[in-house]
């Protein structure tokens, strides 16, 4: 996501043979981004305002996860290549409807996380991986790292006085929490939180 005005659907990474096509990695779960002609926007790196840009067709690249297209104006390897990092943008105000249960990624982005079985704050939603299940990266809630307690009470340093050694915040972790109903039974928009119903290990730390 760039800002307000603008959703970030994806990023070209590379150019895709010879007559000017693209590889883009999405960032948006609807298909005809980059399937369907028409009207998008390029930011290009270190470039202020994005520029409209047609989008002529795409196609899928099976087990790659990636889309190849073909914009207006790019006719060969060399200003594809040009393209290699820049991010194809919509305006924000244009959202494909949605179905019963699906979300826009920027609205998952910064809801707070609830064991629904006990009602602990868990952490912040901070990132939606896509996988064959999308997959919620959840930023915990930060915790004071544990401190032993031989150290409670530490010898004096050499020329120094004794004093008690204090509990530092550990560097909050992350974990990847499938997007799936029987996990996720509660996302709330309006009220700013989600609800899980963990399966026994899933909210240790596994990134």
């Amino acid at each position: 996501m760039t800002n307000d005005n603008w959703l970030e659907i994806g990023k070209i990474v590379a150019p895709q043979g010879l007559d000017g096509e693209v590889r883009v990695y999405p960032s948006s779960d609807f298909p005809e981004r980059f399937l369907e002609p028409g009207r998008r926007w390029l930011r290009r790196t270190g470039a202020g305002e994005p520029q409209p840009v047609e989008l002529l067709g795409g196609r899928y690249i099976p087990g790659k996860g990636m889309y190849v297209v073909q914009l207006a104006g790019v006719e060969d390897r060399n200003q594809a290549e040009a393209l290699a990092g820049a991010i194809l943008l919509v305006p924000e105000t244009d959202r494909p409807a949605l179905e019963e249960d699906e979300y826009h990624v920027r609205d998952l982005l910064g809801l707070q996380v609830f064991n629904q079985l006990t009602g602990e704050f868990i952490g912040t939603v901070v990132d939606v991986i896509p996988a064959g299940n999308d997959l919620l990266e959840v930023k915990l809630k930060e915790s004071p790292q544990a401190v032993p307690a031989a150290a409670e009470d530490a010898p004096p340093a050499p020329g120094g006085k004794k004093g008690k050694t204090k509990a530092k915040p550990a560097a909050p972790a992350t974990v990847l929490i499938p997007f799936v109903k029987e996990i996720v039974p509660v996302v709330d928009l309006q009220a700013g939180r989600v609800e899980v119903a963990p399966p026994a290990g899933l909210l240790e730390t596994n990134l």
